[in-house]
């Protein structure tokens, strides 16, 4: 396989148990640089926790890993570097709320990249801009509404300068109002070509956005397709039943 098209992200049989309960059953996924993947299934169907694999926040038990080349295995070196590739964007927004917007952001640029202070917030103001909230730059989390403090996740991750971006269900957190902002905001991230892996329920942005959908249920994945073949013409029954439920 040729350097253009050999997978960004590849996982390979990863199978993951928490205790004598598996989670994950044999996932197999490609993801190229530059491609949307949004992933969707019912609640505890493996999806947060195979992403979560991704950067090692969660240890797989078999299979392979590998983020640019580099397999994530027990080796800090490995996880460490797979680390800087990936930025991950959590349910709740987990700002440090003693620090202001800006402190939040330069935070890991300081003092895992060693950049200069100066740089760093010159850094952050420019990923504020990016999701549209530099004039919040000098406040407290506690002073910005979620959609807004789930924008400041999504630029602190962004100053860490990804290769892929990882979304844990980024909008189940926010009341439905605030939603649409962030929902926004990553939809431009796309647009600019960031390689994206969203776990989502949010079906409008799938469409919108996705280069692919995945399915999953029980540690599976069940099914795979472009948003207009899966949303139209869905193979598979359980894939049927879900999208039934969840399309009004």
């Amino acid at each position: 396989m040729d350097a253009i098209s050999e997978p960004y992200v590849q996982l390979i049989g990863v199978s993951k148990w928490f205790g004598t309960y598996k989670v994950l059953h044999d996932v197999s996924l490609n993801v190229k640089k530059g491609e949307k993947i949004v992933v969707c299934g019912p609640s505890g169907s493996g999806k947060s926790t195979m992403i979560r694999c991704i950067n090692r926040l969660e240890k797989h038990q078999e299979g392979m890993i590998r983020v640019n080349g580099i397999e994530l295995n027990d080796q800090q070196r490995n996880i460490d570097r797979v680390r800087q590739e990936v930025g991950m964007v959590f349910q709740n927004f987990n700002l440090y709320p003693h620090l202001t917007i800006l402190q939040n952001c330069t935070l890991a640029p300081r003092w895992v990249k060693g950049i200069h202070r100066k740089a760093a917030e010159e850094l952050a103001m420019r990923y504020l801009e990016v999701v549209r909230i530099p004039e919040k730059a000098h406040f407290y989390p506690s002073q910005l509404s979620g959609g807004q403090q789930q924008r400041v996740a999504i630029a602190r991750s962004l100053c860490m300068s990804p290769e892929v971006m990882l979304f844990d269900e980024p909008t189940s957190a926010l009341d439905p109002e605030l939603v649409r902002e962030v929902l926004d905001t990553m939809a431009q991230l796309a647009a600019d070509g960031m390689t994206m892996i969203c776990v989502t329920h949010e079906m409008g942005f799938a469409r919108q956005v996705a280069d692919r959908v995945v399915f999953m249920d029980e540690g599976r994945i069940i099914e795979t397709g472009a948003p207009d073949e899966f949303f139209d013409n869905p193979r598979e029954g359980r894939t049927q039943q879900f999208l039934k439920q969840i399309l009004h």
